[in-house]
């Protein structure tokens, strides 16, 4: 039996730096209404048409007031002032408030004209029972703009409040709501295409004959495709000819990336690699990492495709690992898996020398438990909770060790 003979592998660094030199940035830009923008990227700046607040008003329940009317105010002493009205939020007064008088307000109802500050109610008695004919007794002096929020505190109009390239979160979100924006220009989301590969695999919920498998990979990829925030395009399985993988890949050439699972190895009837040789470039062909070993990278009409191998957990991991990076340049978000915790090794775990390796990894009692099974097993990822990184030089994690877990 004739074996394809895999390439020499690069490093993990030389791969990634590979990788993310073989895409840009998406160009391409689309509007989305408020509702759907949560997670996109600002194609735009965003410059304020108006001023937020656009009047000035209460900071908080009380009684607006000319300020010099209190002073000389205490707990023995207190200023009496005439209450001429009652407004609330959203309320507009309709007197003045003049010398030795106030008008009731809420928080977050325009200042009355002829006021500049606001007495808090904690700090106030209220004498009668009429708003037009009672008095307010002042316990505690203001000074002028005392509890006044000024006209444009929060949002000055003509000011860039967000830059182009800003990711939009809930707060952004509530920024652009305040200025009156209900559509936004936002950069688009990158489309890949997701193409299984074998003879041996069938799609979830037809029958399985002897010898066959579930496709397990398209839906892994494809869920952690739009979980960064792409738009997956799931191809029917490929089969293991040359001119069907042709076939194929120029149909998902209107993607922006390509996305292989299985076909990337050193079977005789892998045929992927000869199909890249022949319609575009070979970047690498196997990687030093564990799992994930039998990693195609190559470049079709300017557009990457990336190879995973067809064992589950190889593949995903490797979807986290390398796919990540590449898709958050590509919809120019900024690399979300950096952050982690560090918890101590409950066993001594060996790994490969030489190997990068992803170890699946679930927390028990505050200790790192490895979850890996075999490349083979999909509960390796759905038992786990994160994973952690093994350099390439390092054989042996002893328990005890503090590592750093990344979190799916």
């Amino acid at each position: 039996m004739t074996m394809k003979l895999m390439k020499a592998f690069i490093s993990l660094e030389d791969g990634m730096r590979i990788l993310l030199d073989c895409v840009e940035p998406i160009p391409r830009t689309e509007r989305v209404g408020l509702l759907q923008a949560t997670g996109r990227v600002l194609a735009e700046p965003v410059v304020a048409g108006m001023a937020v607040p656009p009047f000035p008003r209460a900071a908080m329940d009380g009684y607006a007031v000319i300020a010099e009317d209190t002073f000389g105010a205490g707990n023995f002493n207190p200023v009496r002032l005439a209450l001429i009205e009652v407004i609330h939020a959203g309320d507009t007064a309709g007197r003045h408030v003049e010398r030795g008088t106030c008008i009731q307000v809420a928080t977050g109802s325009p200042i009355p004209a002829g006021a500049d500050a606001v007495v808090q109610v904690e700090d106030t008695e209220l004498e009668g029972e009429s708003a037009t004919a009672g008095r307010v007794k002042i316990y505690k002096p203001v000074y002028p703009r005392q509890n006044v929020s000024p006209r444009g505190e929060d949002i000055q109009s003509g000011r860039e409040v967000l830059p182009s390239g800003t990711r939009l979160d809930p707060s952004k979100i509530g920024v652009l709501a305040a200025l009156g924006i209900t559509e936004i220009p936002v950069f688009a989301k990158p489309t890949v295409a997701v193409i299984p590969s074998g003879n041996e695999i069938v799609p979830p919920g037809d029958p399985l004959e002897p010898g066959r498998i579930y496709d397990i990979n398209s839906y892994t990829l494809s869920a952690l495709v739009q979980e960064i925030g792409g738009i997956p395009r799931l191809f029917p399985i490929m089969k293991d000819t040359l001119e069907d993988v042709r076939r194929t890949l120029r149909e998902a050439l209107v993607c922006d990336i390509i996305v292989l699972s299985g076909g990337s190895s050193v079977g005789e009837r892998d045929v992927m690699l000869e199909a890249v040789e022949g319609m575009g470039e070979v970047k690498f062909h196997g990687i030093a990492v564990k799992p994930g070993k039998p990693t195609l990278c190559g470049v079709i009409e300017g557009k990457l495709l990336l190879g995973m191998p067809g064992y589950p957990t190889s593949c995903l991991t490797n979807g986290y690992g390398l796919l990540v990076p590449v898709l958050c340049k590509l919809a120019r978000l900024p690399e979300t898996r950096t952050g982690g915790i560090e918890l101590p090794m409950s066993r001594r775990y060996t790994s490969t020398i030489g190997r990068h390796q992803y170890l699946p990894v679930r927390v028990e009692h505050g200790e790192v438990v490895p979850a890996f099974k075999e490349s083979g097993a999909i509960t390796s990822m759905a038992d786990a909770e994160g994973y952690i990184e093994i350099p390439a030089n390092v054989d042996l994690v002893e328990k005890g060790e503090r590592v750093l877990v990344k979190f799916f």
